[in-house]
């Protein structure tokens, strides 16, 4: 059977070098830098326009909660907005809820 086969043999297996390897460390330090240009910079900047829009809420602006419900901010507290949705109905969200402030006038051309 060994005429289809090659017999396999035992080698020694080489040593791995011990020491300190400096192109690993570059290596793991453009990842870092790579990853914190994609995922870590554009997140923390987003983060700083919603605090920033949530923080410039006044009471007539016109705004879109983040589950698309329309309406005009009647009353703001610390934590909390009151929106107007129809003639009648107020209803009370988070602040943080709020996704972004819409041009005056959108609501009466909806």
């Amino acid at each position: 059977m060994s005429f289809f086969i090659a017999s396999a043999h035992a080698q020694d297996a080489a040593a791995p070098a011990a020491g300190f390897d400096p192109i690993q460390l570059v290596f793991m330090l453009g990842l870092f830098v790579v990853f914190y240009f994609i995922a870590i910079r554009p997140q923390r900047k987003r983060q700083k326009e919603h605090t920033s829009m949530m923080n410039e809420l006044a009471k007539g602006d016109e705004v879109m909660t983040t589950g698309g419900m329309l309406g005009k901010v009647v009353s703001l507290d610390e934590g909390y907005v009151v929106l107007k949705v129809s003639d009648n109905v107020e209803l009370k969200f988070q602040k943080a809820s709020v996704h972004a402030v819409l041009p005056k006038g959108t609501l009466k051309k909806i």
